[in-house]
Order: C-alpha cells, then structure tokens, then sequence
C-alpha cells in the first residue's frame, strides 16, 4: 500500500495566492499547518543501545532503558538512565545490575515496571531498586508495556502475544497479534503496532481487535494525542502522523542509519522524545500540528 505522504499546503497556498495579486491576509479560512518535528537537542553518545524513553510527569525527568545493542542476550549489562526535559544527563546509570535488555516501561503506583527479555522487572523508584522479578512462562522476547492505570499490559513480538498484568505479577494472554511491538493505552482502551498496523482492542473481556490504520506496520514506539491522532515510530528510522486515515512521515533517518526505536512524549512541551539505538543518543524533536 502507497503511503499518503502529507505536503505542505500552506505555503503553496501563499504563494499561489500572491502570484495571482491577492494578499495572504485576505483567505476566508486559513490551511491548517503540516504536522512536522523540529530537532531541539541531542544528547552527546553516552548511551549503549538507548531503546525506549518514558517521560515521568510527576517528576518531569525522562527515563531511558539502554540494552547495551545486544537486545536478546541475557549479559547482565543492561541499565536505566534519567534525563531532564532539556537534555541533559541526571544520572547514566541510576539502576544498573539484574538487567539485560531493558525494553519497554511504564509507571504505576511508585513503580516502574520494565520488560527484560523473558521477564517483568518491578522497581520501586524511591529506593532505585527491583523490587521483584516476575518470570514470563514460555516468553521469547518481551519489548513494549504500558498501563491504563489500573493494571499493565505488554507485547512478547517473538511469541506475537500480548498479556495482562497485575501489579502484583499474576499475568495472563489476551491477544494474538503478529509481530506486535508497540502498546498505549487511552482512556482505558489498549492500542497496538504490530505486523498488521495499528489496533484498536475492543474494551472488554474479549480484547477484540480492529485495524484502524495498515500503513505503519511493524511499528515500534506509540502516543496517542486524542481517538484519532498517532505518532508512531519504526525502529529503522522513521516517525509517522497519523490523524483519521491520513498518514504523513515526520522524520526518516534511515539514511542516517540512526534509529527511532520506542520514542515517548512529554505532553507540556509538545516533545517527542527519540531514542536512537546505534547512535547511543537520545534527541528531542518538537511536535507541531
């Protein structure tokens, strides 16, 4: 399927308009702005393999899981880095030990919960350390998770799987879903990226899902800025804007060979936070829309 790459309309517009000998002041109604990202810092390559970025609203510090670029091996190396809002390192390894590949987080009651390849780490964020370590049964390779805040769900991409979790560790599948990465919750709906686009499951015990958009498929990263506006990332490199049934491409740095991997959002400044993966970076972009 084609991707429906967004232009931007609104200088076109001006220009057309001038060219003709009108004035750009004089439009009955005024074309809504090109959804686009802005690059507002990079932090220097203190990172190993900077995988995914939770923004923590109560203390506005940002959290990075870094899985030293060995996503699947059980090495012991793995650690979570805070950052503040204007780039900058608070502390590189505020918990480091008993991780391997920390992937995706989430906050809940105090806690930050963290996938770990096979297994669910527990921490308690006042002391800075796990609290508990909730084995998966038959996991192959644990990435995204996320809490409607209540209780917490997260992805097994390998297993295509997604499950339910307590905040005590009792856990149980919910979901097939192919390839699934990338999980949110808004307004006690969960949503998924996985090998078929983007989901939407059905808020009951049946968690019935419904692809409301197929172009980004194989998504990594999720937020959800209302019911019907996305950002979503690919690992490679490469952000998308979803609203409605449009699609546009934010950013592609493929080329680059710097990777957009679990990206998170600090809602007050508009910013989308990037971890880069292979470049052992974490930018900042500012959203506009």
């Amino acid at each position: 399927m084609m991707m429906k790459t967004t232009i931007s309309l609104s200088t076109m517009a001006s220009v057309m308009l001038l060219g003709c000998g009108g004035q750009p002041g004089n439009e009955s109604s005024e074309t809504p702005a090109s959804p686009a990202l802005t690059q507002v810092w990079k932090t220097d390559t203190v990172f190993t393999g900077s995988e995914s970025a939770l923004y923590d609203a109560e203390a506005d510090v940002i959290y990075v899981s870094n899985g030293n670029t060995k996503a699947a091996e059980k090495d012991n190396d793995g650690f979570i880095s805070i950052i503040n809002t204007d780039g900058t390192v608070r502390d590189q390894k505020w918990l480091a030990g008993d991780l391997h590949a920390p992937k995706g987080m989430a906050l809940l009651n105090g806690k930050l919960f963290v996938t770990d390849i096979d297994a669910i780490k527990i921490i308690d964020v006042a002391s800075a350390a796990i609290e508990k370590t909730v084995a998966v049964d038959s996991a192959v390779f644990l990435n995204d998770l996320a809490t409607d805040g209540e209780q917490l769900y997260f992805s097994d991409t390998r297993a295509g799987k997604i499950y339910r979790m307590t905040t005590d560790g009792d856990y149980t599948v919910i979901a097939n879903s192919p390839n699934v990465n990338g999980l949110e919750c808004h307004k006690g709906v969960l949503y998924a990226l996985d090998g078929e686009g983007l989901k939407r499951f059905s808020n009951d015990s049946q968690y019935t899902p419904e692809i409301i958009n197929r172009e980004v498929t194989g998504g990594d990263g999720l937020i959800i800025l209302n019911d019907s506006t996305f950002i979503t990332s690919r690992w490679h490199g490469e952000i998308f804007f979803i609203k409605g049934d449009e699609t546009t491409v934010l950013l592609d740095t493929q080329a680059e060979k710097s990777n957009t991997a679990d990206i998170g959002f600090v809602r007050g400044k508009n910013l989308v936070i990037v971890p880069t993966f292979l470049k052992n970076e974490v930018a900042a972009y500012e959203l506009t829309y």
